[in-house]
C-alpha cells in the first residue's frame, strides 16, 4: 500500500507511532498512531555460514503485504542470516487479543515480531519467566544493538525493566512531527475569505469558530458548516487534548500533569473544570460538532469529504489527511496547523509523545538456544541501517534510490536518498515489510531523505508537516513530562494497570457529560472530584510517582 491509508482498526494505527520529520508517507503502526517514514542507510551484512536455522516467529502483517512468507523483504533478510521464518500470522485487528489468548494458554511461538508489548505485559510476561531477558544474548552477539546502546545509553535506560532486564525491543522511530502530534488543523482558506487572523488564544478561538459558523465561509448560501470537530478512535484526534491544554496539560491518555517532579492527577483540578467550563461553552454555542464525541474516522472522512461543499472548519488530528480519502483530494492544501491555544491565565501546552514505544521483539521461554542466538541476530540485523531501508522500499532502485546532484535533505545537507515515483499508486506490494517488526531510525537518518520544492505533492507531505511542527509546536511542551513508557514497580504493575483503565473511564465518561450539559460543572463538579477517593486515586498517584522517582534518579 504505498498511498497514505484512510482505515482503522479500532484505533488508527501507525506510530506514531510514533513517525517523523523528513518528507516520506505515512503508515499505521501497532498499538495506534501514524508513523512517518524514513530509514537508515545501507550496510552490509554477509551471510553466515552453516546450517539454516528454522525460526518460528510471530508477526502481524500490514494489510498492504500479499503473502509474508513469499516477500521480497523477507527472502532478504532469509539469505543475510541463513534464517527459514516459520511464521505465525495475526491480523492487525485481532493483535491484541490473539497475543493475549497465547499467553494465556501457553501456545506461543520462540519469537515475537509484533509483540506490542506494553511496558505491564515486558514485565508480567517476564516474571512469569515467559520472555527471555535479552542482555545476556545482545552482549554476546548483539553488536549493533550494543554500539546503539553506547551511542544512546537513555534507549537501554528506557527498555530495562526495574528488575534491570531487558525483555523486548522496540521499534526506534524518531517522529519529529509525532512527537507533537495533538495538533489542530484550521482552514485557512476560510480565515482568508473572512479576514481574520489565525487563532492564538482561546477567546480568538471562540470568536473564529462563531464565524465559520455564522458567516458561511463556504459560499453556498447554507448554514452547513462544521466549525470544530474530530474523532473517538483515530490518532490523537479527540478535540479534548488540544482545548484543554490552554487552561492543563492534557494528552487524553494518562491524565498525569507533572510539576516540579511532582505527580498530580490534572482531571480533578481547578483548572481542569475552567477547561470544561469553555468546551462546553463552544459546545453550548453549536461551534463544536455534536458527533465528535462518538464518531469514528470513518465518519470525520465522510464529512471532510461531503460532495457537495467543504463544510470542515477545523479538526484535531496527527495529520490532516487522515481526514481526506483521496490521494489527489485539493481540499487538503487549505488546512494549516495553529499553535496550542494560550488560556485566559496565561497557559500553553503541547501535547509531547516522545517515547521508543511499546516493545515489538522478544524471544520467549520457547526457543531453544540455537532459535535464541539466531533471534538476537536478526534483531541486531533489524536494527541496522540496510535493514530499516529495505523493510520499508524493498529493493535498491525500486522505490528509492540513492540521494543525488543538487538533491538536500531537510537540513540542506547532500540529501543521502530520494523517494521514487513508483512508490505511490501500489494498493498492495510484496517487496517489503512495511515497518513490520523492528527498526532503528532516529532523527538524523529520518531527516536526510530529498525534500521536494513542492509542499503539497505527495513526496513533499512529511516536510510539510516538519514545517508545520516545528513552526507551532517545538518547545512548547511542558518542562515536565511523564514518560509514556515508563515502568513501574513489578510488584505494583497489576494494580495500576486496573486502576487506570477504571480511573480513565471515570474522567472520560464525566467529561464528556460536563461538556453536553448532562452533569451541570457548577453543581457536580465536587461529587464528580470526591468520586476519586473511591476508585483508590492517592494509591495510583503514589505508585506513579515512585516510578518517576526511579526513573529520574
Amino acid at each position: 500500500m504505498k498511498p497514505i491509508q484512510l482505515w482503522t482498526i479500532g484505533v488508527v494505527l501507525a506510530a506514531a507511532l510514533l513517525t517523523a520529520a523528513g518528507f516520506l508517507a505515512l503508515r499505521p503502526q501497532p498499538g495506534g498512531g501514524w508513523a512517518a517514514l524514513g530509514p537508515a542507510a545501507p550496510q552490509d551484512v554477509s551471510l553466515l555460514a552453516g546450517k539454516r536455522t528454522v525460526l518460528p516467529v510471530f508477526v502481524s502483517p500490514p494489510v498492504e503485504m500479499e503473502d509474508v512468507a513469499s516477500n521480497w523483504f523477507t527472502g532478504y533478510v532469509e539469505r543475510k542470516l541463513n534464517l527459514k521464518f516459520e511464521f505465525d500470522i495475526a491480523s492487525l485487528s485481532a493483535l491484541k487479543e490473539r497475543k493475549q489468548m497465547m499467553f494465556a494458554s501457553d501456545d506461543y511461538p520462540a519469537v515475537l515480531l509484533s509483540g506490542d508489548l506494553s511496558p505491564d505485559e515486558q514485565i508480567r510476561y517476564g516474571m512469569q519467566g515467559k520472555l527471555r531477558p535479552l542482555e545476556d544474548l545482545i552482549e554476546r552477539d548483539g553488536g549493533q544493538i550494543g554500539r546503539l546502546f553506547e551511542q544512546h545509553p537513555e534507549l537501554r535506560r528506557a527498555i530495562t525493566a526495574p528488575d534491570g532486564h531487558i525483555y523486548s525491543l522496540p521499534s526506534v522511530n524518531e517522529c519529529f512531527h509525532c512527537w507533537y502530534a495533538q495538533k489542530l488543523w484550521i482552514n485557512a482558506a476560510w480565515l482568508k475569505k473572512l479576514h481574520l487572523d489565525p487563532p492564538r488564544t482561546t477567546e480568538q478561538f471562540y470568536r473564529v469558530l462563531k464565524a465559520f459558523k455564522t458567516m458561511d465561509p463556504n459560499g453556498n448560501g447554507a448554514a452547513d458548516e462544521i466549525p470544530l470537530t474530530g474523532a473517538t478512535d483515530a490518532w490523537h484526534s479527540k478535540i479534548t487534548g488540544f482545548l484543554m491544554s490552554a487552561f492543563i496539560y492534557n494528552t487524553d491518555d494518562s491524565y498525569f500533569a507533572v510539576q516540579n517532579g511532582r505527580v498530580r492527577l490534572a482531571a480533578n483540578q481547578p483548572e481542569w473544570r475552567e477547561g470544561l467550563a469553555y468546551i462546553h461553552k463552544l459546545y453550548l454555542e453549536g461551534l463544536i460538532d455534536p458527533s465528535a464525541f462518538t464518531q469514528t474516522l470513518s465518519g470525520l472522512i465522510q464529512l471532510a469529504n461531503n460532495k457537495d461543499a467543504n463544510v470542515l472548519g477545523s479538526a484535531t488530528m496527527g495529520h490532516i489527511r487522515m481526514a481526506f480519502s483521496g490521494e489527489d483530494d485539493e481540499r487538503n492544501k487549505d488546512y494549516v496547523t495553529i499553535p496550542p491555544l494560550i488560556g485566559p491565565h496565561g497557559y500553553q501546552a503541547a501535547g509531547y509523545f516522545r517515547g521508543v514505544g511499546n516493545g515489538q521483539f522478544a524471544i520467549t521461554d520457547k526457543a531453544t538456544e540455537a532459535e535464541a542466538a539466531a533471534a538476537i541476530r536478526l534483531a541486531d540485523f533489524l536494527y541496522t541501517e540496510d535493514a530499516a531501508i529495505r523493510n520499508e522500499f524493498g529493493p535498491e532502485n525500486l522505490w528509492w534510490r540513492r540521494g543525488g546532484p543538487g538533491e538536500v535533505d531537510e537540513h540542506g545537507r547532500p540529501a543521502k536518498y530520494k523517494l521514487l515515483p513508483g512508490y505511490w499508486g501500489q494498493w498492495t506490494q510484496n517487496q517489503s515489510w512495511s515497518q513490520m517488526g523492528i527498526l532503528y531510525r532516529d532523527r538524523d537518518l529520518r531527516e536526510s531523505w530529498a525534500v521536494p520544492e513542492d509542499l503539497y505533492s505527495q513526496e513533499g507531505y512529511e516536510h510539510r508537516l516538519y514545517l508545520e511542527t516545528e513552526k507551532n509546536y517545538m518547545g512548547k511542551e511542558p518542562k515536565e513530562v511523564l514518560p509514556a513508557d515508563l515502568y513501574v514497580d513489578p510488584a505494583d504493575a497489576s494494580e495500576a494497570a486496573r486502576l487506570r483503565v477504571q480511573i480513565n473511564d471515570y474522567i472520560e465518561s464525566n467529561m464528556v457529560q460536563f461538556i453536553t450539559g448532562a452533569k451541570s460543572i457548577d453543581r457536580d463538579w465536587d461529587a464528580y472530584a470526591a468520586g476519586f477517593r473511591g476508585l483508590k486515586l492517592d494509591r495510583y498517584i503514589a505508585i506513579y510517582q515512585k516510578a518517576y522517582d526511579r526513573y529520574r534518579t
